[in-house]
């Protein structure tokens, strides 16, 4: 009874943010319904299967829901269960109440996903369709759990997270060819394979279901075990040993800066531009480009056009993030400043300097990755396009975090730069963006990068305008913004 009463607050408490309602119907609306279609068009160049890609959809949006909803639960009452161990309650039985929980929630994400897919295209095979996106949910609520009591900074946390579902989705059976003998060890592989019903040849005498079974079974079990094990208090510290272990600890945080951010920082690009290059097939391609004044088709080698063009899918997506928990981790400091006179332009004005430390950051990272598989025809130019796209990105990641706050920022400041650099303004798709993208926010400095990677011109003034029109916008709403969070 005590297990229950705890799911039934622990949902409660979830269910209590407006948001996250929103959020259940968003996400999937934007795999399933929105973005599935052009990405079977683009697993087919990448030697995938298209048609399975929006059965996998259903998956991928589950997944992705149920992993940073538990990941959220677990680090927001961390503090809470540990007070509730010490007071006597058993940590089997707590731990109980939040796995039974993040079920809950795997279920609820997976139904989500699922009534998206019914309307967008139907299911042909509900029984196979509706147990895949549950494992898909289940093996991403415990990437989800371990990440939660592993990692205590939200920004590592849930970029980590989202590093493992990026190389989960792009990499896998479905955008990519199943045959691969390094994608086999992907979290969801077999389980994509089964429920899109692709059989691997592969699974040995366990089959692909078999394997899916042992995935989904094993991460919970050692999601279960993790959580166990950092959660029990197995004896009290002295006071005098625990103020010194915590002055230390203070000051080595306050030292070393979130070392794991910047590695994801760093890593993300590697494996996300490198990768994409050694997977793409050997072809062709034409876009509709601008070169010495006059537009023409111009013809480009895939595998480097892929990998030139996935940077600014990186790039865009975590200067977002960046820019997000930059401002919400220091909000609370901001504003006891703030009460004790420190005046509101210098604040944002340190703000920003951080934001623009970790554009630079970003930016450089992944040109440096991209140099070694793509020859960009104007560097600078092609460089300014890049650090122009992320600073868009990084005021759009601090306009959206005092609106939305963390769970739902996180979700948001994904999405935005997945559709729009990676869904309206991909040059994989179509040889030019339709009409509608260029209202878009990446869309001027889009132009300029491409412009400055692919041709030997420069003649994307427009564009430039637009992109920094743009920046000032946001700059003023995200002062705006900023002024009334300290108020």
């Amino acid at each position: 009874m005590t297990t229950l009463l705890f799911v039934r607050r622990f949902l409660a408490d979830y269910a209590r943010n407006p948001v996250n309602p929103l959020v259940l119907v968003l996400v999937p609306v934007v795999f399933v319904v929105v973005a599935a279609g052009s990405m079977a068009e683009a697993a087919k160049l990448l030697g995938g299967t298209g048609p399975s890609v929006e059965t996998a959809a259903a998956g991928w949006a589950a997944g992705f829901l149920a992993g940073i909803a538990l990941y959220f639960q677990l680090r927001a009452a961390r503090a809470a269960d540990r007070r509730l161990v010490l007071a006597g309650m058993p940590a089997a039985r707590l731990v109980a109440a939040r796995v039974t929980t993040g079920l809950a929630l795997a279920v609820l994400a997976s139904a989500a996903a699922l009534a998206a897919l019914a309307a967008r295209t139907g299911i042909d095979q509900p029984g196979r369709v509706a147990a895949g996106t549950l494992m898909f949910a289940v093996i991403y609520l415990a990437i989800g759990a371990v990440t939660g009591v592993l990692v205590r900074n939200p920004v590592n946390g849930t970029v980590l997270i989202l590093f493992v579902w990026i190389l989960d989705v792009f990499f896998g059976p479905a955008l990519g060819s199943p045959d691969r003998l390094a994608t086999r060890w992907l979290p969801t592989h077999f389980v994509t394979l089964w429920m899109v019903d692709l059989p691997s040849r592969h699974g040995g005498q366990v089959g692909d279901l078999g394997w899916a079974l042992v995935w989904t079974a094993g991460a919970l079990v050692f999601a279960c075990l993790v959580v166990t094990a950092t959660t029990r208090v197995a004896r009290r510290r002295r006071v005098r040993a625990a103020q010194f272990i915590t002055a230390l600890r203070m000051g080595l945080r306050d030292y070393r800066r979130n070392p794991v951010l910047w590695f994801l920082l760093v890593a993300v690009p590697i494996v996300f531009i490198w990768l994409s290059k050694v997977i793409t097939p050997d072809d062709t391609m034409v876009l509709s480009l601008v070169d010495d004044g006059v537009r023409r088709p111009l013809s480009f080698w895939l595998p480097d056009m892929h990998a030139g063009t996935m940077t600014p899918i990186a790039i865009a997506s975590l200067a977002a993030l960046a820019g997000l928990f930059i401002v919400l981790d220091a909000r609370a400091g901001d504003q006891r400043l703030t009460l004790a006179g420190f005046r509101t332009p210098t604040l944002l004005t340190a703000r920003l300097g951080v934001i623009g430390c970790a554009v630079l950051l970003v930016t450089a990272a992944s040109l440096l990755v991209t140099a070694t598989v793509f020859d960009a025809e104007q560097w600078p130019v092609y460089a300014g396009g890049n650090v122009l796209l992320a600073a868009i990105y990084a005021l759009i990641g601090v306009c959206i975090g005092p609106v939305f706050g963390r769970v739902s920022g996180v979700l948001i400041a994904f999405l935005v730069p997945f559709l729009d650099i990676g869904i309206a303004q991909s040059p994989m798709l179509r040889a030019q963006p339709p009409d509608w993208a260029r209202f878009l926010p990446g869309y001027g400095a889009d132009r300029v990068l491409l412009d400055g990677g692919l041709t030997t011109s420069f003649d994307e003034t427009g564009a430039l305008l637009l992109g920094l029109g743009w920046l000032l916008g946001l700059g003023v709403l995200a002062t705006w913004l900023f002024r009334k969070a300290t108020a």
